[in-house]
């Protein structure tokens, strides 16, 4: 799906996460998991999540320090899960900065639902759309600087991530190698076109005969839209 929001399940149960991750990417988002407070960080340094699910007996640091934690550096949608359901652990969890929770077992459609309804708090329908760009398959969102093809996250380095998103930027316009190197040093703006063969290998059907970023002699490069 055009678009897909990308979700990070932060849980422990391998089981659990596996399931997860089939059922919600066959619910046409994009899914990453990690199994603890650590690896989701590293996740979260790489990539820019829509929403985290995250549970909240963790191995090491547990969901509740880890969601009060996120909350001085993050806005990220949480959505809490936990075998205690009381009314007072709802409380500790909202406390904690989350904007649901969700005891368990849970139904999945419920689950979707939730997920649902935290992502269109998190971004009201006249908000949505005005940062896509979509060319092909693929669909660049300029506001998280990320690219996913037919729902699937494409991993970027981050040189590659600030080239296409000055493309982006300007698409239909040529774009200088100076620009895109930000310099006029001779080595960095030869980089350029080794990214550029990279990103073209991550986007293009034939890499050799690119249809979308496309070169502009004696200027530079061009990102063509649909």
């Amino acid at each position: 799906m055009e678009g897909a929001a990308h979700l990070l399940v932060v849980d422990d149960d391998q089981r659990l996460c596996g399931l997860l991750l089939r059922y919600l990417s066959a619910e046409g988002f994009s899914v990453t998991t990690a199994s603890d407070a650590e690896e989701a960080e590293t996740q979260m340094a790489a990539f820019a999540f829509d929403l985290l699910i995250l549970d909240i007996m963790l191995s090491g640091t547990s969901g509740l320090e880890f969601a009060c934690s996120l909350r001085n550096s993050s806005a990220v949608p949480i959505l809490l899960l936990s075998a205690k359901g009381e009314p007072n652990d709802r409380i500790l969890g909202l406390q904690a900065g989350a904007d649901d929770y969700l005891a368990k077992p849970f139904e999945p459609q419920e689950l979707v639902l939730r997920i649902n309804a935290i992502l269109r708090r998190a971004r009201p329908e006249n908000e949505t759309g005005k940062s896509l760009l979509r060319f092909g398959n693929h669909l660049f969102d300029s506001d998280r600087n990320q690219l996913t093809l037919s729902g699937t996250q494409v991993h970027l380095t981050e040189t590659e991530t600030q080239i296409l998103a000055q493309l982006a930027a300007k698409a239909g316009e040529p774009v200088s190698r100076e620009t895109l190197a930000g310099t006029s040093d001779a080595g960095k703006i030869r980089s350029v076109d080794v990214q550029m063969t990279r990103l073209r290998r991550k986007i293009e059907v034939d890499p050799h005969l690119p249809r979308y970023l496309q070169t502009v002699r004696g200027t530079g490069y061009i990102l063509l839209v649909d």
